[in-house]
């Protein structure tokens, strides 16, 4: 069975990403699993070359193959922000409550109705020599709520609508929350890929 990194040590998003790849044949580690591994920068412009930058980095540290995903949120009232930048918008160590406050006053201080946003994530996976093998992205629309609900997932959950229901990412159930997710419409889009491989290596 083929050992593929999840290159993440985000709790919520392992938890997400095995429950996801659970049917693949695959032997899955995180980097909890890989404590000597490192953090690359993430330099890039967009989503999908923060992704590559990622999974190509692991996948050379550990000698694996390796999957990455970058992801945020894109708020339109404040031009895209906070975009590549969402887990560092309220600062390197800011935690998921201080970053959610910074976007809600931010938001607040543009004076304008446009609540619309869209979560974005973009998945990339990487042989053991470093190519990119497979890559593709997933886009969630919704809006931004008025203030914090909810107390599952994790990142800006507590405050993004979906289109089509009422309640936060923070407040729907889970099964809900994986059927629609842009994590989930990427992470499906590497299955099909990787099954794809499979299918040609047996």
């Amino acid at each position: 069975m083929m050992k593929l990194v999840i290159a993440t040590r985000n709790a919520g998003k392992i938890k997400e990403l095995e429950e996801l790849l659970a049917d693949l044949p695959v032997h899955l580690h995180n980097l909890n699993d890989l404590p000597n591994t490192f953090e690359p920068e993430e330099s890039g412009a967009t989503f999908a070359e923060n992704a590559a930058l990622k999974a190509k980095s692991y996948a050379l540290q550990t000698g694996l193959w390796a999957l990455a995903d970058d992801s945020g949120l894109e708020v339109e009232a404040l031009n895209g922000a906070p975009g590549v930048f969402s887990a560092r918008y309220a600062g390197e160590n800011a935690v998921d409550k201080e970053r959610i406050e910074k976007l809600l006053g931010e938001l607040a201080e543009t004076h304008g109705s446009n609540r619309r946003a869209r979560f974005v994530c973009a998945v990339a996976v990487a042989d053991e020599s470093g190519e990119i093998k497979f890559n593709a992205e997933g886009i969630c629309n919704g809006s931004i709520a008025f203030e914090a609900s909810g107390e599952g997932g994790f990142g800006y959950d507590p405050i993004i609508i979906p289109d089509g229901f009422s309640a936060t990412f923070g407040e729907l159930a889970n099964e809900i929350k994986q059927s629609i997710s842009h994590r989930k419409q990427a992470i499906d889009k590497i299955i099909q890929q990787l099954r794809r491989f499979y299918d040609g290596l047996s």
